[in-house]
């Protein structure tokens, strides 16, 4: 989709995402938010991914070929990216050619591996935008057993592939330190947490007409929106629900995203608990908003302790208190005022949800606390600002990433 014609001297900016973008998810988000903010200050982007995903209007998109049968998951590992990766490399080196980027800007060590012959291609300097390890996704989703000659192997290419970019962007200290442990100049290493749009992602009064086609007139509503695996913590959640429902029998589980709804429909029915858990589905990004602030508390229940964990900004920006699995990265992101499980119990995470859900001014006052820290450390023109400050500096100096 084509954006506005931009300003001929503007730094060309080539991202490479090797997913479906967009996906109204997870890292696609940050891409998204990224490129909009670029946008913003003058750049010129241009987005490789995929041949399928979404068009946002006002992005610039390059998209590999489709090839019938073939289609990237929508979310985890399979052999079929491997073919995928493979077409996004050649319309990447066609699109580097005519495009001729400034940066190059790689998401994901996929993205990382083909931006590395792009740049080079082009000679322009390489950031990699990095939210975990690809060896710890693969074991998390079962692709690799932690131990063995393919786990070794795919540490190997990680550890080499991560040492070549000439600025590496980390969204916490846990991914910083496992590039420092891959023997990583520090100096490349570059702190960019996710960000948040506060002008879209705020508190609001929810839709009257949404509450009661929705049948939540009346309840309190624990929001959760996600990709819907058991590494994002959906199982621990459900064995959670009726542990808190015995509690507070007005409670209601607003669990939305993708994939699996129908899988965890069937779940939630054998329990007995459809009507105090609802599975809306995908919810498109621009309407993520509108349904958060159903809620009067968000949860998250991850189970990864490297990946980064973007939704909690989003409900931190709607002044929602949140409760979150207890890890590195949710600490950072909520800081002292979030309310915390321990990673893999239900009963902890019924046990912190119904201590905010019977304590409303509490849960408000956290909320009211959370948004005034993602208004000062997570809004995206702060970040962008960051980033443009290793743009110029790699294009400087391509030594000189620390911003």
């Amino acid at each position: 989709m084509t954006a506005a014609a931009p300003d001929p001297e503007a730094r060309r900016v080539l991202a490479i995402a090797p997913t479906p973008f967009f996906g109204d998810r997870g890292c696609h988000v940050r891409i998204l938010e990224e490129v909009r903010g670029l946008q913003a200050r003058g750049a010129d982007v241009l987005v490789v991914t995929y041949a399928t995903g979404r068009d946002v209007a006002g992005v610039r998109t390059a998209r590999a070929p489709n090839i019938p049968g073939l289609r990237a998951r929508p979310l985890g590992p399979s052999y079929g990216r491997l073919v995928l990766d493979a077409l996004l490399l050649g319309t990447t080196l066609r699109a580097a050619l005519r495009f001729r980027p400034h940066i190059v800007h790689a998401h994901l060590h996929e993205g990382v591996a083909v931006g590395l012959l792009a740049a080079r291609l082009v000679g322009s300097p390489l950031v990699a935008d990095l939210q975990g390890s690809l060896h710890s996704e693969l074991v998390e989703h079962r692709f690799l057993r932690h131990r063995g000659l393919g786990s070794a192997l795919v540490g190997g290419v990680e550890r080499w592939l991560v040492r070549r970019p000439d600025a590496l962007l980390v969204g916490s200290t846990t991914v910083a330190r496992l590039l420092a442990d891959q023997d990583v100049d520090p100096a490349r290493i570059v702190s960019l947490p996710d960000g948040v749009d506060l002008t879209r992602f705020r508190p609001m009064s929810p839709d009257r007409a949404q509450v009661d086609r929705l049948g939540l007139r009346d309840k309190r509503v624990v929001v959760f929106l996600g990709v819907l695996t058991p590494y994002q913590g959906v199982d621990a959640l459900i064995d959670a629900a009726p542990r808190v429902i015995d509690v507070v029998p007005d409670a209601h589980f607003l669990i939305m995203g993708y994939p699996n709804e129908e899988r965890y429909r069937r779940i939630v029915s054998q329990r007995g608990l459809d009507r105090h858990v609802t599975f809306p589905g995908r919810i498109p990004y621009e309407d993520a908003a509108k349904w958060l602030n159903l809620g009067a508390v968000a949860v998250s229940a991850k189970t990864s302790l490297t990946e980064s964990n973007g939704k909690l900004l989003n409900y931190m920006a709607c002044g929602l208190p949140v409760v979150a699995t207890d890890t590195p990265v949710n600490r950072e992101l909520l800081g002292e005022t979030g309310i915390y499980a321990a990673v893999g119990d239900p009963a902890a995470l019924a046990a912190r949800l119904i201590e905010l859900l019977r304590a409303p001014t509490h849960a408000r006052e956290v909320g009211a606390t959370l948004r005034r820290r993602v208004e000062e450390e997570f809004s995206w023109p702060h970040l962008i600002e960051r980033l443009l400050r290793v743009y110029e500096r790699l294009l400087a100096d391509p030594t000189a990433a620390t911003a």
